[in-house]
């Protein structure tokens, strides 16, 4: 007997793409694992055709919009692909194919808002940075910072929250006894550099935490392309408290009132008039 063929995860063409969306969110979910279930996605953005993936994916973000519980299962984890460095031009040619279809779901989650140029602040070079004293009678090489970042040594472990390399960073979020307030700690510092908060933000382990979701997206210095899609991940009351925030970049906080204006109502929805 032959196997059944597989069904597209993109649909054949604008007539599939409910189909390739509806294949897409129960393949995605049938992964056990967040890890499992962002390198999926990740290859469907790397290997497919992006008109027809650009399709599929506005289906799911529109429905995930719309608190369907499935599709924004599926958000969460594309949200971990989309910011994954190695998706950067697809997510370009997404956001070029969502602006012109038009998919509006999609391009609010792709958006890369703007920064005014005015905030924008010189981030020197992390080994140029200052690195924390870490009783050694001497600077520790990178190397070395980074095996200490390993260790289950908590004393150290408060030490090296203060590192401002982001390899550093990447070994210390793995580290079994950290613990999310030490990571909501480093979310949450102002100032702090972009690549330390980039980071987190692609951290499996940390990155779906809701207190950390807020704290990224809340942090001036979080980069605009890693903040945009943490956006659609947010629910009525987070997206309130965006939008209003005045630490936050103008760009962004219309974002985040353009997509609470998409959410159905909900038990946070009783002073939403106060945006309107």
């Amino acid at each position: 007997m032959t196997d059944a063929p597989r069904e597209s995860p993109t649909g054949a063409g604008g007539a599939g793409a409910s189909r390739g969306a509806d294949a897409l969110v129960r393949t995605t979910r049938s992964l056990p694992e967040a890890t499992l279930r962002a390198a999926y996605l990740k290859s469907l953005l790397l290997a497919n055709d992006v008109v027809e993936l650009a399709a599929c994916l506005d289906i799911v973000c529109g429905r995930a919009e719309q608190a369907e519980a499935a599709p924004r299962e599926v958000l969460v984890a594309l949200v971990d692909a989309l910011n994954d460095p190695a998706c950067k031009e697809v997510v370009q040619q997404l956001r070029e194919q969502a602006a012109s279809a038009p998919h509006l779901a999609l391009e609010r989650l792709v958006r890369q808002p703007l920064r005014v140029p005015a905030t924008a602040r010189d981030v020197p070079d992390p080994e140029d940075d200052r690195i924390p004293d870490y009783g050694r009678g001497r600077p520790l090489t990178l190397g070395e910072r980074k095996s200490l970042a390993r260790r289950p040594d908590r004393d150290m472990l408060e030490r090296l929250l203060r590192d401002p390399h982001p390899d550093v960073i990447r070994q210390l979020l793995v580290n079994p006894r950290l613990t999310e307030d030490d990571v909501l700690r480093m979310a949450a510092r102002r100032p702090s550099r972009p690549d330390v908060l980039s980071e987190i933000a692609r951290s499996s382990r940390w990155a779906h935490r809701p207190r950390l979701r807020m704290a990224l997206v809340l942090n001036p210095d979080t980069p605009l392309e890693i903040a945009g899609p943490i956006l659609g991940l947010l629910l009525r009351h987070e997206l309130r408290l965006v939008a209003t925030s005045p630490t936050v970049a103008p760009a962004v906080r219309a974002l985040a009132l353009e997509h609470l204006q998409r959410r159905p109502p909900g038990q946070f929805s009783d002073d939403d008039d106060v945006l309107q």
